[in-house]
């Protein structure tokens, strides 16, 4: 009672009525995802997470896959698929057959030399079951050798089955025989990939959700073409048309070289490299090709040069690639490497390639290698050609690209290697991610940063 009492008294003093209470209505939430991630908006399953890239083998072709992945923020979120077309001897002749017919006569091949190793095993050494065990071996070995072959049903099914769980696929490819299985892959997950082939596949455009590929891809469209090679055949050259669309044009090619990779590099080769006298002129030295033809004209021409250069330069670095001939890597070895400023590697150990990027100064590129000429010239320093005047078609569309913009210039010998001249590089990598971040957005998709 006494507390009864109290609670009127309260209720009186302080002017609150036997009335319900008031209800108190609280703000409503924001209705959109301010400060939260985009999966929460627009679900898992519209962010790009992995990506495969489709390689056929060729460093070339498989270090421009990488480089659009890196630039893409899927640094080490990728895995490689290979198309491996069979190699050497008698395979070097049939290169421009298709892939499945080329791969039907390596089983061919292979099948006969089998039974010849068995034969001469037997006779030779008599056991039946050791020769059969060799047999085995063998055969067991060529099949290794496509454990990692591109199976457009295998990748399609990995891009269906982790949907839901890591969203859309990124398929990137590289390459003539990489187009075929790119557009497979296309056909049979078109609602959960995102493939893009770089290069021009010379087929169908549209099989692909983009195409990127230098402008001198389209060399032959050009009037410079129509003087180049007779009229009547220009209608059976490819590509036949404008690009489209979905096509992205760079300048150069793509690359692995780009500026996070090259920082690694400086630190890796930094105790072999950071010592030497400066200017550093590094040397790349490719080899003829069907549209870049030379011989050992080239090597002299190169030589020569080096030599009366060598008084500006701190020090030179020389390379050959793997289509380097043997006579001119053989003519440069012996009237070069005694010199006291220069260095030739041997190819053994591992390659100072990126670290040559990372510290040279300045570089001297056969013209021949366009991908060595792109990652050069993606540095912002002095880059030489030599050897651009024995180049035709797109090789020489190329080469004169890139002089009419400032980027290149022609190695004569007269040139003062402590003179430091710059240009705006080339950034093809960080652009055509751009491209392919703006078409993803068009599905409704990004990428996983």
């Amino acid at each position: 009672m006494k507390s009864a009492s109290r609670l009127l008294e309260f209720k009186a003093s302080s002017g609150i009525r036997d009335a319900k209470m008031r209800t108190i209505k609280l703000p409503e939430p924001p209705s959109g995802n301010f400060g939260m991630p985009d999966i929460f908006d627009k679900g898992v399953s519209s962010v790009v997470r992995r990506a495969v890239i489709i390689g056929n083998g060729s460093p070339g072709a498989e270090h421009q896959c990488v480089g659009l992945v890196r630039a893409l923020g899927l640094y080490n979120k990728y895995s490689l698929h290979r198309v491996n077309r069979p190699k050497g001897g008698v395979h070097n002749w049939l290169k421009w057959l298709p892939l499945s017919i080329h791969k039907k006569i390596d089983c061919i091949i292979k099948y006969i030399q089998f039974d010849l190793k068995y034969v001469a095993f037997s006779h030779l050494f008599g056991g039946k079951e050791e020769a059969q065990a060799l047999k085995e071996r063998t055969a067991a070995s060529a099949i290794a050798t496509y454990v990692s072959e591109a199976d457009p049903k295998k990748i399609a099914a990995i891009a269906h089955e982790s949907f839901d769980r890591e969203g859309p696929l990124l398929v990137v490819a590289s390459g003539r025989d990489t187009a075929l299985v790119a557009a497979a892959v296309k056909r049979l997950a078109s609602r959960d990939t995102f493939v893009v082939q770089i290069q021009h596949p010379r087929i169908c455009l549209n099989d692909f959700d983009m195409v990127i590929t230098p402008h001198h891809d389209y060399h032959v469209m050009t009037p410079a073409a129509y003087e180049e090679v007779p009229r009547f055949l220009i209608p059976w050259l490819s590509p036949r048309k404008p690009p489209e669309e979905h096509v992205v044009l760079t300048i150069g090619a793509l690359h692995h070289a780009d500026s996070a990779m090259l920082r690694v590099a400086a630190s890796e080769w930094h105790n072999e490299l950071a010592s030497l006298p400066k200017p550093l002129l590094v040397v790349n030295i490719g080899g003829p090709t069907r549209h870049c033809s030379y011989g050992e004209d080239l090597a002299f021409e190169l030589v020569s040069a080096l030599k009366m250069v060598l008084v500006t330069c701190g020090s030179v670095r020389i390379s050959f690639s793997q289509r380097t001939p043997f006579q001119i890597a053989d003519y440069i070895w012996k009237e070069m490497s005694f010199h006291p400023k220069v260095y030739i590697w041997n190819g053994q150990g591992p390659n100072p390639h990126l670290g040559h990027l990372a510290w040279g100064d300045a570089f001297v590129i056969t013209a021949d290698s366009i991908s060595m000429l792109s990652e050069a010239c993606s540095t912002g320093k002095p880059v030489y050609v030599i050897g651009g005047e024995k180049c035709k078609w797109k090789f020489a569309a190329f080469y004169k690209n890139l002089c009419r913009r400032g980027v290149l210039r022609p190695f004569m010998g007269t040139e003062d290697m402590s003179e430091c001249w710059s240009y705006p590089p080339l950034n093809d990598n960080v652009e055509a991610a751009n491209c392919v971040h703006k078409a993803l957005a068009k599905h409704g998709w990004t990428i996983d940063l």
